[in-house]
């Protein structure tokens, strides 16, 4: 293996590792059936708006992040 071939699988591995973290933080900030205004009283709202809007959609990238970044693994 050369220097760059290891050097490459560390940042892949490291890469992985924080966008899992960020991934299960993202998952157990969503609460299931109730939005985040539910969550501190408000019952108006039953749509995605505004920070739970950005949070369900930022776990999407960072799934996908996850899944490059694993297939990438793989690959080396």
């Amino acid at each position: 293996m050369t220097i760059i071939h290891t050097a490459m699988q560390n940042i892949l591995m490291i890469a992985n590792i924080i966008l899992s973290i960020l991934l299960v933080g993202l998952v157990l900030v969503q609460n299931k059936g109730t939005g985040f205004g539910r969550v501190w009283g408000s019952t108006t709202s039953f749509t995605k708006r505004g920070l739970e809007k950005m949070v369900f959609r930022f776990t999407f990238i960072i799934t996908g992040l996850f899944i490059l970044v694993s297939l990438l693994s793989v690959a080396i």
